[in-house]
């Protein structure tokens, strides 16, 4: 007679199968709302897809209802991955700045305030931002634009064209209404969001690697640079790829600063450029039934690179030790 291993079972109990189930069905809801969305505007936007075909990927120009190849995204594009990356670039900094100052060195008495105001301005609504970047901060931005083009003119991203740097009589005006504007009015709007993220996962560094590096005679930054950034590295890359994903579908805040400008404009200084979100807001509301089936298709083109971009993220957070158990 042989011995054989006795089966194990637990009864998890009503309320842990009930929480299961409320788990399982909200995942599920997630997952159908993405779907829907998705095939929502893959219906609308096959008309013009199927007119456009693939010069919807590399015309410039958008007027759907100028004939067969009068439209597409390449302009809106190259505008939308531009903004986001230069408030992702501002952003990081600033971000990674204040939540390791939050989280290792701010007294106790100060770290709640100083969480509640960060709080508080991620639940800002982005129209302030965008009244505040329009009214006020554009312009006194245009000195730091104008020294740019006057001493690192020479970097293509920087140059202006059709601005003799010399001349001192230049209106300010120039330098405004440009992608960089925007993209620094998003990096504020931005930055609350990722520094949240950011300091909830460093205050997450175990304590006995923290203690562990003080005994071995490290300071608080050797400490920092030891411990808490490794371990932190998937909230790093977490809070940053949420906030490209805000910085890529932002409206309002961009449709206020920038003139739209229907060609590839790569200099970040000059007047003028485009991007999908304010696109649609412009023009969304006198269009036909065949511009909005391309209004869609630019959505859909936007809406399948924040996917992109935070299944990416997904992957590089899920290796981090910080993401692994997430």
């Amino acid at each position: 007679m042989t011995d054989s291993p006795r089966a194990l079972t637990a009864d998890p109990g009503l309320p842990d199968r009930i929480f299961l189930a409320w788990a399982r069905g909200s995942g599920a809801l997630v997952l159908l709302v993405m779907l829907g969305v998705g095939g929502y505007l893959a219906v609308r936007a096959s008309t013009a897809l199927r007119t456009a075909g693939l010069s919807f990927l590399t015309t410039e120009a958008w007027n759907p209802d100028g004939g067969h190849g009068q439209f597409g995204i390449a302009a809106v594009l190259v505008g939308t991955v531009l903004i986001g990356g230069i408030a992702v670039c501002l952003a990081v900094p600033l971000a990674l700045g204040s939540a390791l100052y939050i989280s290792e060195y701010a007294p106790r008495r100060l770290k709640r305030t100083l969480i509640g105001m960060v709080d508080l301005m991620a639940a800002v609504p982005s129209v302030v931002y965008g009244v505040w970047g329009f009214v006020l901060l554009q312009y006194k931005l245009a000195g730091t634009a104008r020294w740019l083009s006057t001493y690192l003119g020479w970097i293509p991203l920087l140059h202006v064209n059709g601005v003799d740097v010399d001349d001192p009589l230049n209106p300010p005006l120039i330098y405004t209404a440009s992608s960089l504007m925007a993209g620094t009015v998003v990096a504020f709007m931005i930055t609350p969001i990722m520094c949240s993220i950011m300091r909830e996962v460093f205050d997450q560094a175990p304590a006995g690697e923290r203690e562990g590096a003080y005994a071995l005679g490290s300071t608080r930054w050797g400490m920092i640079r030891a411990v808490v950034l490794p371990f932190g590295r998937g909230g790093i890359i977490g809070g940053t790829m949420l906030g490209l994903g805000r910085a890529l579908g932002e409206t309002i805040t961009v449709y206020l600063i920038l003139s739209m400008h229907f060609e590839i404009q790569p200099h970040i200084l000059q007047t003028g450029g485009s991007a999908v979100a304010p696109l649609i807001a412009l023009r969304y509301g006198d269009s036909t039934d065949f511009s909005i089936s391309a209004l869609m298709a630019a959505g859909l083109t936007l809406f399948l690179l924040t996917l992109v971009v935070n299944f990416a993220a997904a992957a590089v957070v899920a290796r981090s030790r910080s993401g692994a158990s997430s």
